[in-house]
């Protein structure tokens, strides 16, 4: 496999992330996956810092589920002032943990739903047969209601200025401006009331070629 064309998306990671911390998540899902017969693994962070880029990677190296908590946006009747004020409730976590969660710990085939967002209703129906490798990406994925079933956990950081380019390009001035007002506000709120980054076993930072990761 060619690691470095598989996140090869404009502006989301650089080749010095590839050099030093791709080949490094890679070992560790190895080790997972030897000593053990199951395996979930979450990549929460920043919009913008290239969560889904990654884990789109790591599907093009296992034979994995991979799952999107963009699918679970709140539908328009939870979408209330008063759950918008809860630290982390800009996520339909009950609907994730029930469908997706709760599927997985059952080892057989199951089925979700995705939130179509320009309807405001739940459309395509996923079926889902069990892996080895099950992959969860996207910001609220560390949720407390299902972190702690997850064996790996990575967090993608990138500075603001890199953030407002990356997300300026890839969804246009429009959805920046709710990007910039609404939901990097809220996933702000989410990272620091939860502290999620200091939960994450994993931190890296994708802003420029300069960027390294650590482990906590």
């Amino acid at each position: 496999m060619n690691n470095q064309s598989s996140l090869n998306h404009p502006g989301q990671l650089t080749t010095k992330f590839l050099e030093e911390n791709f080949l490094n998540i890679i070992q560790h899902i190895d080790i997972l996956l030897h000593r053990k017969s199951f395996v979930i693994l979450a990549i929460d962070g920043n919009s913008g810092a290239g969560k889904s880029t990654l884990a789109e990677a790591i599907g093009k190296r296992y034979n994995c589920n991979v799952f999107h908590m963009d699918h679970f946006f709140l539908t328009p009747e939870l979408r209330t002032a008063e759950r918008l004020e809860e630290i982390g409730g800009n996520v339909d976590y009950v609907r994730f943990k029930t469908e997706v969660i709760d599927g997985l710990l059952s080892q057989s085939d199951f089925q979700y739903h995705i939130y179509d967002c320009t309807k405001g209703t739940l459309g395509q129906t996923v079926h889902v047969a069990p892996k080895r490798l099950n992959i969860i990406e996207g910001c609220y994925s560390m949720h407390p209601s299902f972190a702690d079933f997850y064996d790996y956990k990575i967090f993608l950081e990138v500075d603001r200025e890199e953030q407002a380019r990356r997300i300026l390009e890839r969804s246009g001035p429009d959805l920046y401006q709710r990007f910039l007002n609404e939901w990097i506000p809220l996933e702000d709120r989410y990272f620091q009331g939860m502290h999620i980054r200091a939960k994450c076993d994993l931190v890296l930072n994708t802003s420029s070629p300069q960027s390294t990761g650590h482990v906590l």
